[in-house]
């Protein structure tokens, strides 16, 4: 923490003033990262070990805002330490603004939107800024080439297929993995393959997409990208938005490129089933190797997209072995106990003022939870709080520096999420948790927003948020 205090007030020339670590964004990385802040100034503070890995990422950051693509600003680094200083983009990742607009399939015209926008920036990176990029600076390979695919198949055979138990034929699968091999590489590879563009590598900021964690990124096929994103697995986006995005993306890298339709569709399910397998290793690495059971939630997501690819899609090159397996892990008796079987919970999380009296149960389920924030620190006592409310970045810093807070959100949390887990096992369908403080416009506000966006992250679950005196303004 002292080298990313240092790189901070060196770069803005004043003190840190607090540091919240984050841990949203880190996914499976061994990165720590911090929020570091002052009254002016904010910045995301990283530490990481990999020297080779960091000078990648700090260097095709610097590149990628050369070419002018929406990529965070490098502040500072101190490379001996493993440690880089670069901008804040907030917390809202593309699959959070996802999460928070849609009910089911049912996807919100903002959120298309903005998976059009991502879209088409992405032949920006692999094309236009492709062109001059140094790939001497990339770790672990230069390209995607038959190592890389070997080790993605090989994480899928040995932390997937074996840990889950899936029956295979291994030599008569090692013959399928050299024939897919040499089918992607055939391709044309001579792009910037980003290798990890994903919905949670995507930050979402003033109704425009930032990109991160290209560290990984590589020579190779313009497929592999496009069809990361629209196969990611917990996004589940439907199949028709895939493919109208598919489009849009395709109609955008027309005007990079001489683009031959027919040759690229040749290849894309091709690879499509290759992130898919990549994907479903890194599930069972750290799922069932590991023992980080919320990385298991994303492999019925996995599976569906398996079930959707083999109901609707024949390569050009035969792969029995390899088929075979996939029918095997849509028969999984250990897979599909992973899925959610009672359906999904909606969850209804509420704000409210005491004066007013609690909201009136409109489920039929007796109302759930209730929460009496009014014992926490009240930022509507200080004036310069008055006029905002608990979905306002100044009151949320206020908020999130006050230990009682942890203390009573932790608590609810733990206890939400024990009821919503009972719920799905015994197939009801409704709660609902209440939060109330004096005025119901910063504390309950504040801490029914941080519920919401906890539980936006569980399978299963539909949120939705009421702040009653919020909505009462002005009446």
């Amino acid at each position: 923490m002292d080298v990313l205090k240092q790189l901070f007030e060196q770069h803005f020339h004043t003190a840190v003033e607090k540091a919240e670590p984050l841990h949203g964004r880190l996914g499976g990385s061994g990165r720590s990262m911090v929020r570091l802040a002052s009254d002016k100034f904010s910045a995301i503070g990283v530490r990481y070990e990999v020297r080779e890995e960091n000078l990648a990422f700090l260097e095709f950051s610097r590149h990628f805002r050369r070419h002018g693509l929406p990529v965070p600003e490098i502040y500072a680094q101190d490379l001996p330490h493993g440690a880089y200083l670069e901008e804040d983009l907030g917390d809202t990742t593309l699959f959070e603004f996802l999460a928070k607009n849609r009910a089911g399939e049912a996807i919100a015209p903002q959120a298309i939107e903005a998976y059009r926008k991502v879209v088409a920036v992405l032949p920006r990176f692999q094309v236009e800024a492709g062109r001059d990029l140094n790939y001497k600076l990339c770790y672990p390979r230069a390209s995607f080439d038959r190592q890389s695919i070997a080790w993605d198949l090989n994480y899928f055979k040995y932390y997937f297929l074996r840990l889950a138990n899936i029956p295979f034929n291994e030599q008569a699968l090692e013959v399928d993995f050299g024939r897919l091999t040499k089918f992607l590489l055939s391709a044309a590879r001579d792009y910037f393959l980003y290798r990890d563009f994903q919905s949670r590598n995507v930050m979402w900021r003033d109704g425009n997409p930032f990109l991160v964690d290209y560290q990984g990124g590589r020579r190779g096929a313009l497929q592999y990208d496009i069809a990361s994103l629209l196969f990611d697995a917990k996004a589940d986006l439907p199949p028709q938005l895939r493919q109208q995005l598919l489009d849009h993306y395709l109609d955008t890298l027309a005007g990079f490129i001489e683009l031959d339709r027919e040759v690229f569709m040749r290849h894309y399910y091709g690879y499509v089933y290759v992130r898919v397998m990549q994907a479903m290793g890194a599930y069972g690495f750290r799922g069932f190797y590991e023992r980080k059971a919320h990385f298991l939630q994303s492999v019925p997501y996995a599976v569906k997209n398996l079930r959707w690819l083999l109901h609707n899609v024949e390569l050009p090159i035969a792969l029995p072995a390899l088929m075979d397996a996939f029918q095997s892990i849509l028969g999984s008796d250990k897979l599909q106990g992973l899925a959610p079987g009672t359906g999904n919970v909606t969850v209804r999380v509420c704000s409210f003022s005491f004066h007013r009296g609690p909201l009136k149960d409109e489920t039929g389920h007796g109302g759930g939870f209730v929460f009496d924030a009014r014992s926490l620190p009240n930022p509507g006592r200080e004036e310069r709080f008055k006029a905002l409310t608990g979905k306002d970045r100044l009151v949320a810093d206020y908020l999130n520096q006050q230990e009682s807070v942890h203390q009573f959100l932790a608590g609810v949390t733990a206890l939400v999420d024990a009821s919503v887990s009972d719920y799905q096992r015994r197939g009801f369908k409704s709660l609902t948790a209440s939060f109330g403080c004096t005025g119901g416009q910063h504390r309950s506000v504040y801490l029914a927003e941080q519920l919401a966006k906890h539980l936006r992250g569980r399978e299963g679950v539909e949120v939705v948020v009421q702040h009653r005196e919020l909505e009462n303004v002005g009446k």
